[in-house]
């Protein structure tokens, strides 16, 4: 894995029961020690919960973040290093942990932040768009006050944020193959999260962010960079801003990136990778089966 970029997964890939395995390792169990003295809850707890807790943003955001870094960490351990770190969304923080931006307690603090205010934000609709004409999108989003592109997964699926109606008014007036609404609370990675990302910039600013041990591509610019004041600010934006993920995905192989190694449940990211970059490897790492077979 010598030219291997990481990826992290973000809300949407998590399952209840995951990351239980990792709970037998000595290095994990000391992670969801101190991720519960953080929390105040227990993160093995709520992974197991059988109604679901864990798809509860308020608990979302901090299960994948400390399931995600043990990865990176037990990752780490084997001697494997990332090339280049991205993450969706959320996942952007695990790899800023990845690339030594901060430490796991400073990610975890932040994500728990994150993951109230984004909770709050009852204002706003979200929808996933699959199969459809890109330039007629483009056309009925601009035509249509209120809504915005919020995530460029692929060239065939993309999701749209905005006020419900504007949403809406897209979602009919749009020839696509599927149109689903997303069961989320707010109008993540739009305009409408202005006041939940002034208040999250807030405590953000006294957070130091060292430099990248090696180049984040951010949600926000896909450029590669390591200045830590240069992540933050980018991480500031993420709130209201784009996922640009086609375009990192795009930007890999230029970099000389011939493998793609999604850390963390599910393989949205991997089935995202193979619709957009058909030559680059792909290696899911969600367990310690998978961190065992990593090499």
């Amino acid at each position: 894995m010598t030219n291997a970029a990481w990826v992290f997964p973000g809300q949407g890939s998590q399952a209840i029961g995951m990351g239980t395995d990792l709970a037998t390792v000595a290095l994990a169990q000391g992670r969801f020690a101190e991720a519960e003295a953080t929390l105040g809850w227990s993160v093995l707890d709520v992974v197991q919960d059988t109604d679901d807790k864990v798809s509860n943003t308020l608990y979302t955001q901090p299960c994948l973040y400390v399931i995600e870094s043990i990865l990176v960490d037990l990752l780490k351990e084997q001697g494997h290093q990332p090339a280049v770190v991205a993450g969706h969304s959320l996942g952007e923080y695990v790899a800023l942990y990845a690339a030594e931006v901060f430490d796991f307690a400073t990610g975890l603090t932040l994500v728990q932040r994150r993951a109230e205010l984004m909770a709050q934000a009852s204002d706003g609709m979200m929808a996933a768009l699959l199969g459809f004409d890109a330039d007629e999108l483009a056309a009925k989003i601009e035509a249509t006050p209120g809504v915005v592109l919020a995530n460029d997964n692929n060239p065939g699926q993309v999701v749209i944020s905005g006020t419900p109606e504007a949403v809406t008014t897209v979602m009919e007036g749009m020839k696509a193959k599927r149109a689903v609404k997303l069961n989320v609370s707010g109008a993540f990675h739009s305009p409408l999260m202005a006041d939940a990302a002034a208040t999250f910039q807030a405590v953000l600013e006294p957070i130091s962010f060292a430099t990248a041990q090696v180049p984040v591509l951010s949600n926000v610019d896909p450029t590669p960079a390591t200045d830590g004041s240069v992540l933050k600010q980018r991480l500031v934006q993420q709130m209201t801003g784009s996922v640009r993920w086609r375009e990192i995905t795009l930007a890999l192989p230029e970099l000389g990136i011939d493998t793609v190694v999604e850390v963390g449940p599910g393989n949205v990211l991997t089935g995202l990778t193979k619709r957009t970059c058909k030559e680059l490897a792909l290696v899911n790492v969600g367990n310690l089966e998978q961190v065992a077979s990593a090499g």
